[in-house]
């Protein structure tokens, strides 16, 4: 399956990836409209205060619904989990009980190459930078961003 039928979930990652979760405010800003897509983001500690690679990803987009980005970014992202034997991982993190964690490589096979492949791509970061950072953020984040327990919908 191409990484060209999830770029919602690709760019989401790919935020997160660059952002992380400690920007995770800002982020939902961006993603309620704060910013368009691709405008260059006010994150702490980034060079210039740019995304770097990730505007690209973000940009191809569109200027479109920012709702509708994390809502699709979720659901796929959540999908792809459950097609790779990662679901129930996934899933705590959406419900309201305690969030199990992911390593690296299991992440790295429930997001799979092409969009590992496209992440590192866009970020510039190395593939086990991404996962690192994946790794210790995505759950938080997806946690922060389903605070009722279910994906937004």
């Amino acid at each position: 399956m191409s990484s060209r039928g999830f770029p919602s979930m690709t760019a989401l990652l790919g935020l997160l990836a660059i952002a992380g979760y400690q920007n995770r405010d800002k982020i939902a800003e961006m993603l309620r409209g704060g910013q368009q897509p691709g405008a260059p983001g006010q994150f702490p500690g980034q060079q210039g205060g740019s995304l770097g690679g990730l505007g690209g990803l973000l940009g191809g987009l569109g200027g479109g619904d920012a709702g509708g980005f994390l809502k699709g970014g979720l659901g796929e992202l959540v999908d792809r989990f459950r097609q790779n034997g990662q679901g129930e991982v996934a899933e705590s993190w959406v419900g309201t009980g305690p969030n199990k964690q992911i390593a690296p490589q299991n992440l790295e096979q429930a997001i799979g190459p092409d969009v590992l492949d496209t992440l590192t791509q866009q970020t510039g970061l190395s593939r086990e930078d991404i996962l690192a950072r994946l790794s210790r953020d995505l759950p938080q984040a997806v946690d922060q961003y389903t605070p009722e327990g279910r994906l937004p919908g």
